[in-house]
């Protein structure tokens, strides 16, 4: 079991991938945030909806800051190294300390999708929830309608375990989500020394 220390389970230190850096946001991504966030297609498959103004996207950011600070489940921004542009988010929706298991969830600029990027990140958080905060089970969820993400947990070794019907109630309707999970002791593919955290 994690054991907290003066940083707290949620610290939500910066990580490093080949082409990514995973960091904390900041008030100055809220352009960038923007950017990706009023895409409709972005936001077709999560539980907010397509930003209209940049004042939703400071709101944002200002929102994640008072999570940072309370050592809540939180999200990194995911940083494109070649542009060192914020391209997404990445992070934990919730934690069950009883049961040591969080799950995770994620958001991508269209122009990136199917190149790997998010397969990356994922990969990179896992191993960061079990091997730093010592986390027993990570889950992650996606509508049905939406099955490359569920290729991208794949990827990642985690395991569909069932549909649930009717889970979220998501643009006006209710939706069916597929659940996934890795649990600590399961082998995660192509797992080598852990990238720079810092």
């Amino acid at each position: 079991m994690f054991q907290h220390n003066i940083y707290g389970l949620f610290s939500m230190p910066t990580l490093e991938t080949p082409r990514l850096i995973l960091r904390r946001i900041t008030m100055k991504d809220a352009p960038a945030v923007f950017e990706y966030s009023r895409d409709e297609e972005v936001a077709r498959h999560v539980l907010w909806t397509a930003q209209r103004h940049i004042s939703e996207a400071k709101d944002y950011c200002r929102y994640m800051m008072r999570r940072y600070k309370a050592d809540e489940p939180s999200s990194w921004g995911i940083i494109l190294k070649e542009t060192n542009t914020l391209v997404g988010t990445i992070g934990f929706m919730s934690y069950s300390e009883d049961n040591n298991s969080v799950e995770v969830g994620y958001s991508l600029a269209r122009p990136l999708w199917n190149g790997g990027y998010m397969t990356e990140a994922l990969s990179r958080v896992i191993d960061y929830a079990f091997d730093a905060m010592e986390i027993n089970r990570i889950e992650a969820q996606h509508e049905l309608s939406n099955p490359a993400s569920g290729r991208v947990m794949e990827k990642c070794g985690m395991t569909r375990e069932g549909v649930l019907r009717q889970r979220l109630f998501n643009k006006g309707k209710y939706v069916d989500v597929a659940l996934y999970a890795i649990l600590r002791s399961d082998p995660r593919p192509g797992k080598k020394k852990a990238g720079r955290v810092y």
